[in-house]
């Protein structure tokens, strides 16, 4: 089975796809610029599940597996080629995901950030989030910030991940990567771990539970830099989230403590681009005053205010500010900026030049391309919907 397994990943590689799906008693698909195609017409049985978790895990994790019915692993196909592996259990057998790894980080540069989140990488101390749904690039973007300071800095990195993605060589700084099941048993004891071990910058792959927030933030309290990601749309939900996880009588001392040490977020969603790929629309939160105020003051409603506001100065933005920069570059349509936009109306009218603040406006004399986002072709993969095409592997 692991034979069959790995023809899959390399027609993953081939077609530039993101992600395997292998379902018991389904069409193995490859997910390739955010939509699911089929891969031939051949079928995973639920006894192939199970023979392919036998033939790749070791005994223990298979075990851990029937145990927990659900496991997170990484894969490694060859010294260019890792995957994050989540196999689990549904109502027809086993299914599992292969995420693919970029073994070489990509630069701030390569992935077209905005300028701005370099900042980040200068900080000495606090918190910086990371947020956004499932596959929006959370994990590339943090791997490329501590890359960037792995460059320039001389300094004691920790990441605590679940599992380890990106692999991070000792340049300038020691890097220290610990698995959760590998090489620690949770974030939080590994977190707890970490404050005794010298690090001047902690990465924790998830804030899943309050004592591993709880934790992060006192890490940040007493003189580190942390970074650590959410699953969360926008700067006000992250920090909704944090301070709602805690009970009623002790959120008042976390909002100032967050106040106090949060940094920044960064919050990304990827849109189709006009040549059938995807970039991200990133909503920049940035410690100023006025923020630290409104967080402190429980005045988050006025957060996306502060962030359209200090643009210009701050290099703060709102996620509709970075659709209408994408769209100023004519990386995305018109139509795709409208399906993202928060504020549909309020859209339609800044894409007419009234209400942009100090954005460029030159967007109302662009021209109205072709779009070829909807245009894809690619190797051994068949698209649900087309019955003409039939490919086996």
């Amino acid at each position: 089975m692991e034979n069959r397994l790995i023809v899959y990943l390399k027609s993953l590689k081939a077609n530039n796809g993101s992600d395997l799906h292998l379902k018991s008693g389904a069409i193995v698909r490859l997910r390739v610029n955010g939509q699911l195609k089929l891969l031939g017409e051949e079928r995973m049985s639920a006894q192939n599940m199970f023979d392919l978790a036998k033939a790749i895990l070791t005994e223990e994790r298979y075990e851990t597996l029937l145990k927990k019915k659900n496991l997170d692993f990484t894969y490694v196909l060859d010294e260019k080629s890792r995957f994050r592996v989540n196999f689990f259990h549904q109502m027809d057998g086993y299914s599992a995901v292969f995420r693919l790894i970029p073994v070489d980080i990509p630069s701030l540069e390569a992935l077209k950030l905005p300028t701005t989140i370099k900042d980040f990488t200068d900080i000495q101390r606090g918190l910086v989030l990371v947020t956004g749904v499932t596959g929006s690039g959370k994990s590339t973007t943090l791997a490329a910030l501590l890359d960037r300071i792995n460059d320039h800095e001389k300094k004691h990195i920790i990441t605590i991940e679940d599992p380890i993605e990106f692999v991070h060589k000792d340049k300038g700084c020691l890097v220290n990567q610990r698995g959760i099941g590998q090489d620690t048993n949770s974030f939080s004891d590994a977190l707890r771990g970490a404050l005794r071990e010298d690090p001047d910058i902690i990465l924790v792959g998830e804030m899943r539970d309050l004592e591993t927030i709880d934790i992060a933030i006192h890490a940040a309290n007493t003189g580190h830099l942390v970074f650590s990601t959410l699953h969360t749309l926008d700067a006000k939900e992250t920090i909704d989230r944090i301070i709602g996880m805690f009970p009623t009588n002790e959120q008042n001392r976390i909002r100032a403590s967050l106040a106090s040490v949060l940094e920044g977020v960064i919050s990304q969603r990827l849109v189709r681009t006009k040549d059938g790929g995807r970039t991200a629309a990133v909503e920049i939160l940035k410690k100023t005053a006025r923020i630290e105020q409104l967080i402190m003051e429980n005045r988050d409603y006025e957060i996306v205010d502060a962030l359209f506001e200090g643009k210009e100065i701050y290099g703060t933005q709102t996620f509709d500010q970075a659709l209408i920069d994408l769209y100023d570059q004519r990386r995305i349509s018109e139509d795709v900026v409208m399906e993202n936009a928060t504020n549909p109306s309020d859209m339609k009218l800044k894409l007419q030049g009234i209400g942009r603040g100090a954005s460029k406006l030159y967007a109302q004399s662009t021209p109205k391309e072709a779009s070829k986002e909807d245009v894809f072709e690619f190797k051994e993969v068949e698209d649900e919907h087309d019955k003409k095409k039939k490919h086996h592997i």
